[in-house]
């Protein structure tokens, strides 16, 4: 799956003049947890987050009233606390390159941009936790079973197959770094059984069942 598929269309963006409490009340008002900020050309020129605007916030320990704090934030310009290098991906990166990038870069999204810098759409941190909802099948109801296999070819396919011929609908299978270099974690969702049956079915195909419930 490429990443046009699930980034943000259109999303609420700023402009570098724009004062930092105005910023601050956009995100509020639009209910996001960042901007892209783009120039009067609708380049991309950075990022502001509602961190940004936390850690240039005056101290609620500070002497300031509300009013002098506001003040002092709407003198404050995006331009000021935006991160200028940010690290952009294209509409055709894939769902797992992207996840890659925000995990190895720690970063809470991905501005998404074509012929350049032309803004396009955003990723965040909240798309891909709904896309691991659903590969996973956590929004519908079935048996779930967690088991270690060995890492060798024709493992994945010969127990899709038993799960087939028993009419089974395999409703996620997702497969994980083992133990050592030897085997893997997998991890299925199916419909149509019960605990037992679907136990009595995987025992002779699995190394070992890690955890089994209903989900």
């Amino acid at each position: 799956m490429i990443i046009s598929r699930r980034m943000t269309r259109n999303p609420v963006t700023a402009t570098p003049e724009m004062s930092v409490g105005e910023a601050s009340e956009l995100m509020k008002r639009e209910k996001v947890h960042r901007l892209p900020v783009l120039d009067k050309d609708k380049n991309l020129v950075g990022v502001i987050t509602e961190k940004d605007v936390l850690h240039a916030s005056p101290s609620p320990a500070s002497s300031l009233s509300i009013h002098e704090m506001a003040y002092l934030l709407s003198k404050l310009k995006v331009k000021d606390l935006m991160t200028r290098d940010v690290v952009t991906i294209s509409e055709d990166t894939t769902v797992e390159e992207a996840a890659r990038l925000m995990v190895d870069q720690d970063l809470s999204c991905l501005p998404v941009v074509q012929g350049g810098n032309k803004l396009v759409g955003i990723v965040s941190k909240s798309d891909m936790f709904r896309i691991l909802l659903e590969l996973f099948g956590a929004r519908h109801y079935g048996v779930r079973l967690s088991f270690l296999v060995e890492d060798k070819p024709g493992t994945i396919a010969r127990i899709s197959a038993v799960l087939a011929d028993k009419g089974l609908d395999i409703v996620s299978f997702g497969t994980f770094t083992g133990t050592d270099p030897t085997n893997a974690i997998c991890t299925i969702k199916v419909q149509g059984c019960t605990k037992t049956e679907l136990l009595g079915l995987m025992k002779p195909l699995v190394a070992e069942v890690l955890d089994i419930r209903e989900a």
